[in-house]
C-alpha cells in the first residue's frame, strides 16, 4: 500500500564512552563541529545502520535457496564487498533484456529499457527505493531519489574527545616479534566520546514514495530499524549506544499541513545542570507535545515510537 501522508521526524540517541562516527582524515577522532565542539554523525552513518539491520533481519539473499518476490524487495543494494554493477546486471536480466548487455557502450546504456531496470531496482532493493541511489555507472539502471532523507546527526552540547593508550599482547610477524626482543607488546589509540546526546531530523515524502514503491510497510520497517538499529551494531569502537527517542509527525495529506521546522522547534532537549558534565539520559530534559493530535497544527498526529 503506497503512502498518502507526510511524515517528519526527530530521532534522539545517544553514546557512552565511544566513537559514534570517527573521521578518517582525522586519525577516526570523532567527528565534531570545528567552530562550536558540538559532535557530528553523517546522514550517510545513520543510513548504513538502517541498512544493516533490514540486511539482518530480512534481506534473505544469501541463506535463503529459492527466494520469493517478497525476500526480494529487502534485497540492500549498497553492502559489504557488493560489486554494484553486477546488480545492475540483475534487472536486465530480471526484465529480459539481455541482448542490453551485449554490444557497444551505446546499448549498455539501457536506452529505452532504463525505466524499466530502475523499476526493477525499486522492487527488490529496500534501499533503492527508501533512500534513492544514482545507478548510471557501467551498466545504466538510471537515477532514483529517495522519499526518505536525514540530516547530520549533532550533538545537544559540545563533546569531549578523549584519546587513550591501548596494548596489544601480540605481534602480527615473527620480524616484528624479533624486533621486539621477546616483548611482544605493542601499543595503539583509541579516541572516544564520554557521553554526547544527539539529535537528527528526517524527512518522508508522500509523492517520491509514489514513485519509488516505497509503501506502508516499508515505513514500519523504517521505524523498526531506526528504534533498534544500535541493538544490533555493537563494537569495541562504538561503546554503549541507543536509541533514546523518536518523535514522528504524521501530515493528514501528502503535501503536509505545517512546515518541518517549526513541528521540530516542538521537541525541545536541554541539560537539566549545565554547570554538571552530562554522563548520561538523565542528565538531559525532553520536552513534547503529548501524543496525538497538536491543537497549534490542524492536521498533523504526534506518534511517540521511542
Amino acid at each position: 500500500m503506497s503512502l498518502s501522508n507526510r511524515y517528519d521526524f526527530v530521532l534522539l540517541f545517544d553514546v557512552i564512552n565511544g566513537n559514534p562516527n570517527g573521521d578518517p582524515d582525522a586519525g577516526n577522532l570523532p567527528r565534531l563541529d570545528a567552530e562550536t565542539g558540538n559532535g557530528l554523525v553523517t546522514d550517510v552513518a545513520l543510513k548504513r545502520k538502517v541498512r544493516n539491520y533490514v540486511g539482518l533481519t530480512r534481506d534473505q539473499t544469501e541463506t535463503t535457496g529459492a527466494l520469493t518476490p517478497a525476500d526480494r524487495r529487502y534485497e540492500i543494494y549498497v553492502k559489504e564487498k557488493a560489486i554494484l554493477n553486477n546488480q545492475h546486471k540483475r534487472a536486465y536480466l530480471g526484465i529480459g533484456r539481455t541482448d542490453l548487455l551485449e554490444g557497444d557502450d551505446k546499448k549498455r546504456k539501457g536506452g529505452d529499457a532504463v525505466d524499466d531496470a530502475r523499476s526493477w531496482m525499486c522492487r527488490n532493493f529496500f534501499d533503492v527505493r527508501t533512500f534513492g541511489a544514482v545507478m548510471s555507472t557501467g551498466i545504466n539502471c538510471g537515477q532514483v531519489r529517495g522519499p526518505v532523507q536525514m540530516t547530520f546527526a549533532r550533538s545537544i552540547d559540545p563533546i569531549v574527545a578523549q584519546e587513550h593508550s591501548i596494548t596489544r599482547m601480540a605481534v602480527a610477524t615473527e620480524a616484528e616479534a624479533e624486533k621486539q626482543e621477546g616483548d611482544n607488546r605493542t601499543m595503539g589509540r583509541k579516541h572516544t566520546v564520554p557521553y554526547g546526546l544527539y539529535r537528527s531530523h528526517g524527512f518522508v515524502s508522500a509523492f517520491l514514495a509514489k514513485q519509488t514503491g516505497f509503501s506502508e510497510d516499508d515505513l514500519a520497517l523504517l521505524w523498526q530499524a531506526l528504534t533498534q538499529m544500535f541493538e544490533h551494531d555493537r563494537s569495541a569502537a562504538r561503546g554503549e549506544m541507543a536509541t533514546r527517542g523518536l518523535y514522528v509527525f504524521k501530515h493528514d495529506s501528502e503535501l503536509g499541513n505545517a512546515p518541518a521546522h517549526k513541528l521540530f522547534d516542538l521537541i525541545q532537549v536541554a541539560r537539566r545542570d549545565p554547570t554538571v558534565p552530562a554522563r548520561g539520559r538523565a542528565d538531559y530534559a525532553v520536552e513534547a507535545p503529548p501524543a496525538g493530535r497538536l491543537a497549534d497544527y490542524p492536521g498533523v498526529e504526534l506518534q511517540i515510537l521511542c
